[in-house]
């Protein structure tokens, strides 16, 4: 009607020249909107790596701009682990190790590794304002301009409503992606691949194929609809593939699922019910395990650690729990349509086990009434209906780099002179499918190996090849063989990646180089030197491998397993023959320093360990109490608060841990002087 309604009113040429100048008028607009951001470093990520990455390289005087294509800041760390996957705490390094000291200020603790979701995305939030850089919200990768081996820009839609019109486009001297999924890596034609290595490709053992005992299904569980009638097709979440020989690369992706925040608060509670799409028949294979291996509580089902104010971390245990196994192949290189089609279907499949395990009749009454009491918190994700925001993308994409990290780096039969960071966490593969092995369901790609100390990750594993990329960094999707990334992918590794990333990216601007050829050794400097990347006081570590800064009187065991740091030392004489330890700080600035005592807490640890502490004019006598030490998290140990002391400069003073009335195992391992400035809020806990 309108059509006919101009034809008529104009003629022709005046319509013509009606329709030119609506479309003239139109360009502007666009042309603001699409009118390109210049900043020296763009960060493509808001995960825990992205926001520090980003902070880093602000306090280090570049411009900076941090795109998340969701509405929230943190990834996995803010949305649900707060069980924080540690491996050994003294692998956790400068701003990475101020989080969890931040953590630790909110709890009134040192430190604290166990956290509530919206306590870390508000301390997220909370270095963005402090560094000052700009976020931009719910917008995604759309396209990739390179000139060469240079990325020159970015192109950016909506993630809610993606229009042409709304399309951003963004340039950078140095680009960083700080995602799980390696999108902006992937877009820059960057080398990479998606599942796990043949044994054979790198000379590997835990690699490929495995078939293990953990989080596996015990022998006798059925895997057909009608039990002993293959006719009657498969239970859901077991698929049809062949068990390959041991070692086997493949395509397949270790599984996915949620950290699951619940509350026991009823308060704060909003009950757990029944989700879209809820079909009990996904949870069969739940009550044939529970025939078979009876649940005595909600522990045998699902890890449920318990965080702070009566709320939960919630995570994958044994045969069939969160873990949604074999559903999540395609996710890793899916367009966006197909990545948020198996993030909805995990949604229902988690919220639906949730559901089942505590109205399905067939589960035990004790089972149903203790799930019955926890509910989603309602002071959580309120912006998304109580539930996460984050899909826990274990492993997606992974950069084929200028190096890759390998088994061989884990256990420290290769060992890099370019660490940029360390990884302490066993070697842990989810499992990657479900299937039929001689009439039974068993699970098949679980791993957990461990036995190795902290080791360093090379620099050259976050850069891509130098005939690939010269101006990308990427400290998640990092180069590694799908076993070893299992060691290296934790929340805390890639903080100290990103801030490390974000080191190397401004050196390479000042300098004006590729980020292949930075000066590694100037980023290790930077990076002692100015852990918190604000200029203030180092603080001191005194490990007891430092042999220059340590004396031992007595002879004194080593122990490998359990300590802060590759090793710790022990005494087991109960004080018969006098033994003691001194730790001597080198103090490069004199000034008030607090002291802390790393202890792990062994079960034949004495009662009471005795303590002095020499500030260079006085000594002062100390004994603490196992007991009072709580160690609290994925760790074996804690610091001991020994007080604040007046350091001189130089190394006079001192802290000596003894065997003097002990009457079971001393242990001395590290000691640490925190400047009394960094240290305020921080008591002994």
């Amino acid at each position: 009607m309108m059509n006919r309604i101009l034809i008529k009113k104009y003629h022709l040429p005046n319509l013509i020249m009606l329709l030119l100048s609506v479309c003239i008028l139109s360009f502007p607009v666009q042309a603001q909107q699409t009118s390109p951001t210049e900043v020296d470093i763009c960060i493509y990520g808001g995960t825990a790596a992205g926001v520090i990455a980003a902070y880093t390289a602000r306090k280090m005087g570049k411009t900076v701009l941090l795109i998340e294509p969701g509405k929230n800041l943190g990834g996995m760390s803010s949305g649900g682990l707060g069980y924080t996957d540690i491996g050994n705490k003294y692998a956790v390094t400068g701003l990475a190790r101020d989080f969890y000291r931040r953590i630790g200020q909110h709890y009134g603790k040192f430190e604290q590794w166990t956290f509530e979701p919206h306590v870390a995305e508000n301390l997220f939030k909370d270095y963005v304002k402090r560094a000052g850089y700009q976020v931009v919200y719910e917008n995604r990768l759309f396209a990739v301009k390179k000139e060469g081996i240079v990325i020159k820009e970015i192109t950016l839609e909506n993630s809610v409503n993606p229009s042409a019109a709304t399309n951003r486009t963004i340039r950078a001297k140095i680009f960083m992606d700080c995602t799980y999924e390696g999108d902006l890596m992937a877009k820059a034609g960057v080398s990479y691949t998606v599942g796990r290595e043949a044994n054979s490709q790198y000379n590997e053992t835990f690699n490929g194929v495995q078939l293990m005992k953990g989080h596996q299904f015990p022998d006798g569980i059925d895997p057909y609809i009608v039990p002993g009638k293959p006719e009657s097709g498969l239970v859901w979440g077991v698929s049809n593939q062949p068990l390959l020989p041991a070692g086997s690369g493949d395509k397949k992706v270790q599984a996915y699922n949620f950290r699951i925040c619940l509350t026991n608060n009823k308060d704060n509670l909003e009950p757990i019910t029944q989700p879209e799409n809820y079909d009990p028949k996904k949870y069969e294979l739940v009550l044939r395990l529970m025939e078979k291996t009876p649940w005595k509580s909600l522990q045998s089902g699902f890890i449920w650690s318990l965080m702070p104010n009566g709320k939960t971390d919630i995570n994958n245990r044994n045969g069939f729990s969160t873990d949604m196994i074999g559903m999540n192949w395609d996710y890793p290189e899916a367009d966006y349509a197909t990545r948020a089609k198996i993030w909805k279907e995990h949604v229902a499949y988690t919220k639906g086990l949730l559901y089942f395990v505590g109205h399905d009749p067939r589960v035990p009454e004790h089972i149903r009434t203790e799930m019955l009491s926890w509910g989603y918190p309602k002071d959580e994700y309120t912006d998304n209906g109580n539930w996460t925001h984050q899909l826990y993308v274990r492993e997606a994409r992974r950069m084929v780099g200028e190096l890759v990290m390998t088994q061989h780096h884990c256990q420290g039969k290769e060992v890099v002179t370019d660490g940029i960071g360390m990884a302490a966490y066993t070697m842990d593969s989810h499992n990657c499918d479900r299937i039929v092995v001689d009439g039974m369901v068993k699970n098949e790609g679980n791993v957990e190996e461990g036995g190795f100390g902290p080791y360093p990750i090379s620099y050259r594993a976050i850069v891509p090849k130098s005939i690939e990329c010269t101006n990308l960094l990427v400290p998640v999707c990092l180069s590694a063989t799908h076993i070893a990334y299992g060691s290296i992918r934790m929340e805390p590794v890639f903080m100290v990646l990103g801030q490390s990333a974000a080191v190397a990216a401004s050196l390479a601007i000042d300098q004006k180089q590729t980020l292949q050829k930075v000066d590694i050794q100037k980023v290790q400097q930077i990076l002692k030197a100015n852990p918190l990347s604000d200029g203030s006081t180092p603080e001191i570590l005194v490990d007891n491998e430092a042999k220059a800064n340590v004396k031992l009187t007595g002879n004194w065991k080593t122990e490998n397993k359990g300590g802060y740091g590759p090793t710790f030392f022990t005494d087991d004489s109960k004080g018969t023959a006098g033994k003691s330890i001194q730790f001597a700080p080198a103090v490069n600035q004199a000034g008030s320093y607090a002291a802390y005592l790393y202890f792990p807490k062994l079960a034949t640890a004495s009662s009471t360990t005795q303590v002095k502490v020499f500030d260079g004019k006085n000594i002062k006598t100390l004994s603490f109490s196992k007991d009072d030490v709580q160690v609290v998290g994925q760790t074996s140990g804690e610091w001991v608060f020994l007080g604040n002391y007046t350091l001189p400069k130089g190394n006079k003073a001192y802290v000596e841990v003894s065997n003097q009335g002990a009457d079971g195992v001393v242990v001395a391992d590290a000691v640490l002087f925190v400047p009394v400035e960094q240290n305020s809020g921080n008591k002994s806990k």
